[in-house]
């Protein structure tokens, strides 16, 4: 029912910057409560970042906060996550999903998922 396919991941030295995108299809986008988590190699799943339905509420990570920021657009059908002075920790495959119901940061609470983008930082 919900298709969501993230770009914008790449390889670039530690203090670098990226930003991911996530476009949503199959829903109407405001219904929809998204957010962003990643996954290292041999690590579990980790939440990241999440969003309200128009933007006005975010929840990010203690890793991330004031590195990261989130946001969307719903004229685009479009989130994003800004990351800013990355380290060689975020390293990992990032995946955007919708919330069904429960925790924002419980992957459990998520019903749908993107095929993921990677992230890699150097030293």
């Amino acid at each position: 029912q919900v298709q969501l396919v993230e770009s914008g991941g790449g390889l670039v030295q530690a203090g670098g910057t990226l930003r991911l995108s996530c476009v949503a299809s199959g829903r109407t986008f405001s219904s929809m409560i998204m957010g962003w988590f990643r996954q290292a190699p041999g690590k579990l799943r980790e939440f990241v970042a999440a969003v309200s339905y128009r933007g006005s509420t975010a929840n990010y990570a203690d890793s991330v906060k004031g590195r990261f920021t989130i946001s969307r657009d719903n004229t685009k059908n479009t989130m994003y996550l800004q990351m800013n002075s990355l380290k060689p920790e975020d390293t990992a495959e990032y995946y955007c999903a919708v919330l069904r119901s429960g925790s924002w940061r419980s992957d459990s609470s998520y019903e749908y998922w993107g095929q993921g983008t990677q992230v890699t930082v150097s030293t």
